[in-house]
């Protein structure tokens, strides 16, 4: 079920939990109730003391993606249809069932032109099935965008073998 933030129910046993419990503050020591522990924990002086000579974060590994900066948005689409904005995959497959199940317009797919093979003129005939058969996962996951196809069939292959 959608997540609606204008229907959401405080846990009033969870409330008298935190309200009961005390733990001790990880700067002063001092003991705070559950409940009023981030409130403490923000404006107590030996914590931010602690996090001021705390380690910047640093990534364990480098990445192989890029730093964004001038990288299409992959991320959310605009509807071909009627220019709904910033819809994700799932998003755009509701909008497009939900208002657009019958519209006999040819339309090109936004998902498929935001990636580097993706043809922008290309118009899908039947973009509905297209975007519930072709679009059931997040390119993200699986694509290392800046190798070229080659490079990443020679990866796959060699993680193949790899693993076994």
């Amino acid at each position: 079920m959608p997540f609606d933030p204008k229907k959401v129910e405080k846990a009033s046993s969870v409330e008298k939990q935190l309200s009961s419990f005390k733990a001790p503050c990880r700067g002063c020591s001092k003991k705070v109730t559950l409940a009023k522990m981030r409130s403490h924990v923000t404006s107590c002086a030996k914590v931010q003391e602690q996090m001021a000579n705390c380690p910047k974060f640093v990534p364990v590994v480098p990445t192989s993606q890029p730093i964004p900066s001038n990288i299409p948005n992959r991320s959310t689409f605009v509807c071909p249809y009627c220019g709904a904005r910033n819809l994700d995959q799932q998003e755009l497959v509701k909008h497009c069932m939900e208002n657009h199940r019958n519209d006999p317009n040819k339309v090109v797919c936004p998902v498929c032109s935001a990636m580097p093979w993706g043809d922008p003129s290309y118009k899908s005939a039947n973009f509905l099935q297209h975007l519930l058969h072709r679009h059931k996962f997040s390119y993200d996951t699986f694509v290392d965008y800046s190798i070229d196809e080659e490079a990443a069939l020679q990866a796959a292959l060699a993680l193949s073998l790899s693993e076994n």
